[in-house]
């Protein structure tokens, strides 16, 4: 593993293997995250299901309170007004409405072997032993009214009274049916089943309380893990920023700058940055190298050791023209200072002044001979925003070149006419030129001694000196 590390310190990381690793860890945490949502989803279902359930656990445990009631009131309606209609009622409920069987049927559907499942069927067999003291009552009456017993219920048919009960005059039967559904005995029975409820309705919120229990330590765990995952996905995504920055944005970035500058590029960076920096590296130094092979006699001026005509062809022909400037400069009345003080000293003016431009000119910019009296500056990596300091070197070259007459009264005053033109997309070498030679010509228009640029067929100019 420690080998590994070293081998990708020392050539690293190939984007496209990072690319992939990222790749498989985004589609993973995604599903991952989808997974829990899907989760997280589910378990509030359940909530939800389980708090919608007990609302309909406890009706279903509150319709067989509510039809035991119901069976009671009718039955006391029966035996205190004789009325058939109450009694038909009361069999209704319990042979076809039959609530207090369908509540049980749906409790234990979804609550088999509970405790609240117990308890409700605890109250249904009070409530259905208390049906026989309701039969007997229900009987009493039937005799007491002297009713036709065979229209009745089988139910009724089949209650048997005691011998004494039988033989009680019809007053007394109506009063004891009375006294058997209002009595002690039968409220008891009645608060029996009353407490069977309670206690399967206590049953039942225990048991939702356990269910909510269990679903909070399920949302919690869910909670936690979706923030783990979220966690992990923003430090998943910060690192991908820095990643790129680290190894493509920043060695890009820093690349541009070097590039501009003409120098190597560092080996820093993803493996493919690394190769194209060694790419670069590798045509750099053989351009270098090319360069030099310009000999020095086939492409310098002997009198100045500036470039010539033929080395400023040949790097005017290989620069990228959209980035530079082409500078052409023109000594001021030349002609005249070689008729007049003669070619030594024509001479002497020239090396002077190439001397002064080839200081005020950064190392990367070539400096070029191109004719008896006009030299040319190409000036790479230059756009007009260097329009303020390129009218600052003409100014400083002309007052230091006006200085030189007062060191050495033998020269004549000498200054300098300045044309500039910046290139710009699909420009060629000829437009080039004649831009920077428009330039020129409109500050020898205006007086010599300034420059002036090229800016659509219009030049804008430094005011000159005038020459006297």
């Amino acid at each position: 593993m420690l080998k590994v590390f070293r081998r990708i310190r020392h050539r690293g990381v190939k984007l496209h293997r990072l690319n992939m690793i990222l790749m498989i860890l985004a589609i993973v945490s995604s599903i991952a995250m989808i997974v829990v949502m899907g989760f997280t989803i589910s378990i509030n279902d359940e909530s939800y299901d389980t708090t919608t359930k007990l609302a309909q656990w406890r009706s279903n445990a509150y319709n067989l309170q509510i039809a035991s009631d119901y069976l009671t009131e009718k039955i006391r309606s029966f035996v205190t007004t004789g009325e058939k209609k109450y009694l038909d009622e009361y069999f209704n409920e319990a042979k076809v409405t039959k609530r207090r069987d369908h509540a049980i049927e749906a409790l234990e559907k979804d609550l088999p072997g509970t405790a609240a499942i117990t308890s409700i069927k605890d109250a249904m067999n009070e409530s259905v032993a208390l049906m026989n003291d309701e039969y007997y009552a229900a009987r009493l009456t039937v005799d007491a009214y002297d009713s036709n017993l065979s229209s009745y219920p089988v139910e009724i048919q089949k209650a048997k009274l005691t011998d004494a009960d039988s033989k009680l005059p019809s007053s007394e039967k109506r009063e004891l049916a009375i006294t058997t559904v209002f009595g002690s005995k039968y409220q008891k029975d009645k608060e029996t089943i009353s407490s069977h409820m309670d206690k399967c309705l206590k049953d039942l919120s225990d048991y939702i309380d356990q269910q909510h229990d269990e679903i909070s330590k399920k949302l919690r765990s869910q909670v936690f893990t979706e923030h783990f995952l979220t966690a992990f996905i923003i430090i998943y995504l910060l690192t991908i920023v820095f990643v790129t920055l680290r190894l493509l944005v920043s060695p890009l970035k820093n690349a541009v700058t070097l590039i501009r500058d003409e120098k190597d590029l560092p080996m820093k960076g993803a493996f493919e940055v690394r190769f194209l920096a060694k790419t670069y590296n590798l045509m750099h130094r053989t351009n270098m190298k090319n360069r030099e092979k310009l000999t020095y006699e086939a492409n310098h001026d002997e009198l100045t050791g500036l470039y010539n005509r033929r080395g400023y062809d040949f790097l005017l022909e290989n620069v990228d023209l959209e980035t530079c400037a082409l500078i052409i400069i023109d000594l001021d009345r030349f002609k005249q200072i070689n008729d007049s003080y003669g070619h030594d000293t024509g001479d002497k003016i020239l090396k002077e002044v190439a001397t002064e431009v080839f200081g005020s000119f950064r190392a990367q910019d070539y400096i070029c001979r191109i004719g008896g009296d006009e030299l040319a500056v190409i000036m790479v990596h230059s756009d007009p925003t260097m329009e303020p300091l390129l009218r600052k070197k003409v100014e400083l070259m002309n007052a230091t070149l006006a200085a030189l007459n007062e060191k050495d009264e033998s020269l004549p005053p000498i200054s300098i006419s300045v044309g500039v033109a910046f290139g710009d997309k699909d420009i060629t070498v000829e437009t080039l030129f004649k831009h920077a030679d428009e330039a020129l010509y409109s500050v020898k228009e205006k007086g010599r001694s300034g420059v002036a640029f090229y800016k659509n067929n219009h030049s804008s100019s430094h005011s000159p000196h005038s020459q006297k």
